[in-house]
């Protein structure tokens, strides 16, 4: 277990030092939440070990920020109730905490802090986090380390944002090989012998711990949070995402070549779970290339870039490999590298601003308000199946997600208004929003990590063409549109 390369000190200034006389070391979970194949946790548990001190675990769940739902708010909580339990089982002292209304949580990791050691947090490259954990680092008066739990590959080992798959694709061979044995523990809490932390009394008494069981059973109901956006029909937390891993191994993967078929129930589902940080990446990896019986032997260095081949592996390990290592972690790279441009319209590749600049002015067939989009009340009933999946599920069939984005391209006034409805939409209902793999599968529909196509067309103009007719031919719908179709009742 080696993480140098996940790890950073934060904080402006002269470096804090670490505060040996102090009661804990504190573990701020806030992306990677889990107590199994977590790297953050390594580093917060052998920060203890060496200095002697117990481990305190916080995990806390804002209600101020935007999207915030019961949707969002009953699956946090469903993986905090898993990592109470692992945490109780090893021994060591966990808080969580939900905020009762926004901004109550204010100063309660200063409080804990006031008694740390040191603070160890996940290191995550959007949405809110980055900005909340640089003010925090800065505010506290011991240092900081967060440490990368995204992916297979470290983050810093990116080096630099890439303009498509195959580049990133290129890159990640080259390195992949020694990277793969650097991963975390299994069990970060196995063999646990530090003791119980004590929370201080003051922090107990203004900041109590969450009941999970209570918010669960109807407390979730009472927050200041959209109560529109309903729970989903599956739940959060380490546990339902192991389950859902074995069953994709046992009864999916074989088929995943297949996955493009909603009919066939190929793909993985795992997404809210990685989004959450409820399984991790590597352990994702790690499972399948061992249920293939892969060896690094097997690798081959003339495939180097290659979508298959260079694994050695089956193909259909492969086919989801590349797009759990490259493409997932293309769109986490671009946001740490460009974390002002992810989620902007004008960070989109100059050749594609350009074309559907053009074509900014063409009549479009339809004009669909947010609201109207969002009921799934469009003339297109393919679009509204993958809508009504999305308000119901919580997600979209992997290839119908790239058919939903292109229909509102052409629905909206302009472009930028497709982009941004789109985020909307997404962020809203999917419960793998607001990660960088979904603000990348929104701007890759406007042409990043894409590249320019032919004929040049009429609203899309060189940015690349679908529709739901093509897809209706191409793909097998029936049972997906049994069950999702214009004749089914509206779940909302």
């Amino acid at each position: 277990m080696v993480h140098e390369d996940r790890a950073r000190r934060l904080g402006s200034g002269a470096p804090r030092p670490i505060r040996g006389d102090r009661a804990y070391v504190l573990y701020w979970m806030i992306a990677q939440r889990r107590t199994r194949w977590n790297p953050a946790l390594d580093v917060a548990r052998a920060h203890a070990a060496a200095l002697g001190v117990p481990l305190l675990v916080f995990e806390p769940l804002r209600a101020g920020y935007r999207w915030a739902s019961v949707r969002h708010h009953r699956f946090v909580v469903q993986g905090m109730r898993d990592n109470a339990a692992a945490c109780r089982a090893a021994g060591v002292t966990y808080l969580p905490y939900v905020e009762p209304e926004d901004g109550a949580g204010a100063g309660l990791l200063e409080a804990l802090a006031a008694q740390a050691c040191l603070v160890v947090t996940d290191d995550w490259p959007a949405f809110f986090l980055p900005r909340m954990v640089a003010a925090a680092a800065d505010a506290l008066d011991v240092p900081m380390i967060a440490v990368d739990g995204c992916g297979v590959l470290p983050l810093s080992a990116h080096g630099r944002s890439f303009p498509v798959a195959h580049a990133f694709r290129r890159h990640a061979h080259k390195i992949l090989l020694d990277h793969l044995p650097h991963r975390p523990a299994v069990d970060a809490l196995d063999g646990y012998d530090l003791g119980a932390a004590a929370i201080p009394p003051s922090v107990s008494r203004r900041w109590p711990a969450a009941d999970l069981d209570a918010l669960l059973a109807g407390g979730l109901d009472r927050l200041p949070i959209d109560q529109r956006v309903g729970a989903v029909p599956y739940d959060g937390g380490p546990k339902a995402a192991a389950a859902e891993l074995a069953a994709f191994l046992d009864r999916r993967i074989a088929r995943y070549t297949e996955r493009s078929h909603p009919d066939e129930d190929a793909a993985s589902g795992l997404s809210p779970w990685l989004h959450f940080g409820h399984v991790s990446a590597a352990e994702v990896a790690h499972a399948v290339l061992e249920r293939d019986g892969w060896t690094p032997d097997a690798v081959d260095t003339r495939c180097v870039g290659n979508r298959a081949g260079w694994w050695g592996a089956s193909e259909a390990a492969e086919s989801f490999l590349d797009e759990l290592i490259t493409w997932r972690e293309l769109g986490y790279g671009y946001c740490l590298h460009e974390p002002d441009g992810y989620d902007r319209y004008e960070a989109l590749p100059d050749w594609a601003l350009q074309t559907l600049a053009d074509h900014a002015g063409d009549p479009r067939p339809h004009r669909y308000d947010l609201e109207t989009l969002a009921a799934a009340k469009t003339s297109d009933p393919l679009w509204n199946a993958a809508q009504r999946q999305l308000v119901a599920e919580g997600r979209i069939h992997n290839y119908l997600r790239m058919l939903w984005g292109k229909n509102v391209l052409a629905w909206t006034s302009t472009p930028e208004v497709a982009f941004h409805t789109l985020i909307e939409l997404n962020n809203r209902y999917a419960v793998d929003g607001r990660d960088p793999n979904s603000y990348s599968g929104i701007a890759w529909t406007f042409g990043r990590f894409d590249r320019a196509w032919g004929p040049e067309r009429p609203i899309y103009g060189k940015v690349r063409y679908m529709t739901s007719d093509n897809t209706r031919r191409k793909l097998h719908l029936s049972d997906w549109l049994d069950r999702w179709g214009d004749q089914v009742t509206a779940p909302w």
